[in-house]
């Protein structure tokens, strides 16, 4: 099954909610693909919503950690959501699990990104 991608703005946060595989040849370039654009966009607080996601082969693992790479260059993070026990397994006998921080409430996800300070509108307070 093909990746598809979903994306969303929560505040200043992405999710992506990704459903199919992500492999060499099918979601690797495509996640790929979205993560540059959206550093392209300076859009670098990033959950990816692993939920559906049924496979991953060593490309899909390889483009999840370059993903990682390439937005923490920008000072961004990238956090994990949903993975399902398949998943979570492959990631820890890997030992990638480490590497990232994963969650299974997309509340808990979202909170867990320090607040951007130059995505705050200025308050000013006048004097009466």
């Amino acid at each position: 099954m093909q990746l598809e991608l979903t994306e969303r703005q929560i505040g200043a946060v992405t999710v992506l909610d990704l459903a199919g595989t992500l492999t060499i040849d099918e979601g690797a370039p495509r996640l790929k693909d979205k993560i540059n654009s959206l550093i392209m966009q300076d859009r670098t607080q990033v959950v990816l919503n692993m939920g559906k996601v049924s496979y991953i082969d060593s490309g899909g693992l390889g483009q999840l950690v370059a993903s990682l790479g390439s937005v923490r260059k920008t000072t961004g993070t990238l956090k994990l959501l949903h993975l399902s026990k398949r998943n979570r397994d492959l990631l820890s006998i890997t030992r990638l699990v480490t590497l990232f921080d994963t969650f299974e409430s997309e509340d808990d996800a979202i909170r867990s990104f320090p607040a951007r300070t130059a995505d705050a509108s200025p308050i000013t307070v006048h004097a009466g």
